[in-house]
């Protein structure tokens, strides 16, 4: 779909991905004509031990389910496969799963097959589709160090033995602080919209921001700026936080959340 490029002359959009993940939003949003600042207020690192990782994917023969609920999970999944000389014939046998569209595609990248994708790409839809097919398997949840547990603590109650191993971690980018301030105070670069694709991206922002959350008013720093999220995971913690949602899309991908951007233009 096209978009006149002159509704979006003048718009400033500041998108907080991590770095190395911001390309295809920031991509996408400059096709329109928007100007775009990149300051990430994730980033991603490598867990303080690999050895719970390593150990599942040694003994990978024992589990029937494998979850990934995130590309940096896959990515960080399949470094550690070409470090233990492992080979994705020890998947054969396995029912993957991907909590949505890139995850599936990095996944099917790297040569292995993904049996199940929920159709809203959220924990409570993987639960939902998987409930009924994993009485009495034994499952691996690869992920981030801190996430949700609705995944494993629901399908515990399904009849699964679950077993949840971190592949990486998410901070906060102490040099995006500065960064982010000196942005919302010039008026040369002050953004119309601010993107948020996952609540780490929301408490990480509130951190470098600096401000009192679980206020029941937005910061003064936020007047006027829309604020943009990618589900309703992410705009949960958007309200928890006292920040509100102006636009949340409809499809929870990168796609989805330009769409609801360009809508809240119209």
């Amino acid at each position: 779909m096209r978009y006149p490029g002159a509704v979006w002359a003048g718009v400033r959009v500041l998108v907080g991905r991590a770095r190395h993940q911001a390309g295809s939003l920031s991509k996408e949003l400059r096709k329109l004509g928007a100007e775009v600042f990149e300051i990430p207020f994730i980033e991603i690192r490598k867990p303080r031990s690999f050895r719970p990782l390593d150990t599942a994917l040694k003994n990978l023969a024992y589990y029937d389910w494998l979850i990934l609920t995130s590309v940096n999970g896959v990515e960080a999944m399949w470094e550690r496969f070409r470090k233990l000389r492992l080979t994705k014939k020890s998947l054969a046998h396995l029912d993957i799963a991907a909590i949505g569209p890139a995850t599936r595609k990095a996944i099917e990248k790297r040569g292995a097959r993904v049996d199940v994708v929920p159709n809203e790409y959220v924990a409570e839809s993987v639960v939902k589709s998987l409930r009924r097919r994993v009485e009495g398997k034994r499952v691996l949840l690869v992920r981030a160090k801190v996430a949700r547990d609705v995944i494993p603590n629901e399908l515990r109650k399904a009849g699964a033995w679950v077993d949840v191993v971190e592949a990486y971690e998410t901070v906060v980018p102490k040099s995006s602080r500065v960064r982010l301030r000196a942005t919302l105070k010039d008026p040369r670069k002050r953004p119309s919209v601010v993107t948020f694709t996952s609540s780490s991206t929301v408490k990480n922002f509130v951190t470098l921001l600096g401000v009192s959350s679980g206020k029941s008013r937005r910061p003064t720093e936020l007047r006027g700026v829309k604020l943009a999220s990618i589900g309703p995971v992410t705009s949960a913690t958007l309200r928890g936080l006292g920040l509100g949602v102006d636009v949340e899309a409809k499809r929870y991908t990168i796609p989805g959340l330009v769409k609801a951007i360009v809508g809240s233009r119209k």
